[in-house]
């Protein structure tokens, strides 16, 4: 018989070595862990080309049964952590926060660990076949998101069934029609209104670092189709220059179709704009002075999330002045305004006089406060006279400036009308798919005008020329040529007529 052929048990007792018992001839856990160990080390530093396709598949499919095993076992250990409190000799208050310390995981995986830990604890019959390597994680985990809806004295049992025939050879869709039978048969009289699941409905987004995320939930059927049309209208190829990954299509397709409902203005409290950029800028920093406050403008900058590459083409921008006292001026000042009284009174800095120079401090912030905020005060005067486009915009009182769009709709219908689709060689997008996009970018100095403006779609405006750099040149006749990093150019037709 082929090795290919043999039972899954015949081949387990193969990769194992012969082994029997829960020690499995060694002295000790230490001695099991480096075993273990010396195992995985020696496939780390294999060759893998030097190997046979029958030995790599060996290899894979005995790596595969491994981390079955492994998480059986890390679930069984540290459920019995869990329960001794062990996590408290090292100074924590639970096991999750002690993975995250120990095994150096992020806060999602020591959930996750926690997670598996109480999911196997609940359902016996998957841990065994889990350490039997009878089924893969992925496998169990979805056996017992099924049997988890089934009455609690069902469970064991169809966990046990599931679970056989899996290791008989099964396949998923015959493992989901068998728990089809199973639910129809110990079903119970719906008492919550939960039967379709629409309670277990969850939507997860977790921000992490530099502002990206990750994003998990249980959708309903509903929600899943709509989700879907929106993944397949959006996140198709753009043309032969696409060369993203169907994972990557579809998170920029999520992007954009949120991004086209903003736009929309269909969402509550929002300008209908793509983008909304808040410009924050400290006093210094207008100045042009090269001392400025290092820690203000990292504080500024690191609250919220940063734009990225072209956003700044179409959006709508909100310019924010921020500043902070010189408590020892301010000090200065006060002591200066009371010595000019004619009793001198407030100079001993104590009693009557202490009070009245802290009153003549506060007079003396307020009063420069007022000097320089507000739609007429100097700091709205020097941002106005010193910087050009929305970021000169009127100001609102305390000087965050009124909200502007770099494009104004005047000049958007132009350029729409002019242009009637997506500009990028090869590419139909229409106009309400698509975004301004400046050839001399605005933030290099390009004017927001019809001749140095096109539409472009979002993959090829954010990704295209904004992330991997091609260049957008509208020529004379209409037409556009755009060129890639290294030097490869496409031409498109002109547009249609303008009716």
């Amino acid at each position: 018989m082929d090795q290919h052929d043999q039972p899954a048990t015949a081949r387990r007792a193969s990769t194992a070595g012969g082994t029997a018992g829960p020690a499995g001839g060694f002295a000790g856990v230490a001695q099991a862990l480096a075993a273990v160990r010396a195992g995985l080390d020696y496939l780390a530093a294999a060759d893998p080309a030097g190997l046979t396709g029958a030995e790599q598949a060996d290899c894979l499919r005995g790596l595969a049964a491994a981390e079955s095993v492994h998480l059986a076992a890390t679930a069984r250990m540290l459920a019995a952590f869990d329960a001794a409190g062990s996590y408290a000799a090292d100074g924590q208050a639970g096991a999750k926060a002690w993975l995250r310390w120990q095994t150096r995981i992020t806060r999602p995986a020591a959930g996750a660990a926690i997670g598996w830990m109480r999911r196997l604890a609940a359902h016996p019959p998957v841990a065994g076949a889990l350490a039997a390597a009878d089924l893969s994680p992925s496998w169990a985990r979805r056996i017992c998101d099924w049997t988890s809806q089934l009455p609690e004295p069902a469970r064991p049992g169809a966990d046990a069934i599931l679970a056989g025939a899996a290791a008989a050879g099964c396949e998923l869709d015959d493992l989901a029609a068998l728990f089809e039978e199973i639910r129809a048969r110990t079903a119970v009289p719906d008492t919550d209104g939960d039967g379709d699941r629409f309670g277990r409905r969850h939507l997860h987004l977790d921000r992490h670092f530099g502002g990206h995320a990750s994003l998990s939930g249980e959708l309903t059927p509903q929600a899943a189709a709509a989700l879907e049309a929106v993944l397949d209208s959006l996140g198709k190829k753009a043309g032969p220059e696409d060369t993203r990954t169907k994972d990557q299509r579809d998170h920029d397709a999520l992007e954009e179709g949120c991004r086209l409902l903003v736009a929309s203005g269909c969402l509550p409290e929002t300008a209908g704009q793509p983008v909304h950029i808040e410009l924050h800028m400290t006093l210094d920093q207008l100045l042009g002075h090269a001392d400025c406050d290092p820690a203000l403008a990292a504080a500024i900058t690191a609250t919220g999330t940063p734009i990225p590459p072209g956003a700044d083409c179409d959006a709508a921008i909100t310019p924010i002045l921020t500043g902070t006292i010189d408590h020892d001026l301010a000090d200065e000042l006060a002591a200066r305004y009371l010595a000019s009284l004619p009793d001198n009174s407030g100079q001993d800095g104590s009693g009557a006089g202490g009070r009245a120079l802290r009153a003549a401090r506060q007079l003396t912030i307020a009063d420069a406060v007022r000097l320089l905020s507000g739609p007429a005060g100097l700091a709205a005067w020097l941002r106005t006279s010193a910087l050009a486009g929305p970021a000169a915009a009127i100001s609102m009182p305390l000087d965050i400036g009124r909200t502007t769009s770099i494009v104004p709709p005047h000049l958007r219908r132009a350029v729409a009308r002019r242009d009637k689709r997506c500009r990028f060689p090869g590419c139909d997008r229409r106009p309400r798919a698509c975004q301004v996009h400046h050839l001399v970018p605005w933030s290099e100095g390009g004017d927001t005008s019809l001749c140095n403006c096109c539409l472009v779609c979002p993959f090829h405006h954010l990704i295209v020329i904004h992330r991997w750099h091609w260049r957008l040149t509208l020529n004379p006749d209409g037409t556009t040529t755009a060129t890639s990093p290294d030097g490869r150019t496409l031409h498109s037709h002109a547009p249609p007529t303008a009716a």
